[in-house]
């Protein structure tokens, strides 16, 4: 799993016309087109539903650096942090500092 992001109708619509994924951004209250700042697009190969038919899975190829990077800190994933032990401890590396990524 490379990341968590809201859908509505209109940004499942863009990701399957485009087969590019788009989310909805409810900070900015519109469409996001993944990578449109950094350059770190997620190309679509299948959109999936659950069996409640309220969550959408989509099966990605991240693009922008090897390995893609999907989360805005920088790293592959957004799913970074490992409970272990009763605490928190980040398992995955940094793999390009974010300040360059978004200027």
């Amino acid at each position: 799993v490379l990341m968590f992001a809201w859908m509505n109708r209109e940004a499942l619509q863009k990701t399957a016309e485009l087969g590019q994924a788009v989310y909805y951004s409810r900070s900015r209250g519109r469409l996001w087109h993944k990578g449109e700042e950094s350059g770190h697009l997620q190309t679509v190969h299948e959109i999936r539903m659950d069996c409640d038919n309220d969550v959408i899975l989509l099966k990605v190829t991240q693009l922008g650096h090897e390995p893609g990077i999907a989360c805005h800190t920088g790293r592959h994933s957004c799913f970074f942090s490992l409970y272990r032990h009763g605490q928190w401890v980040v398992t995955e590396p940094v793999l390009k500092d974010p300040a360059s990524i978004y200027k």
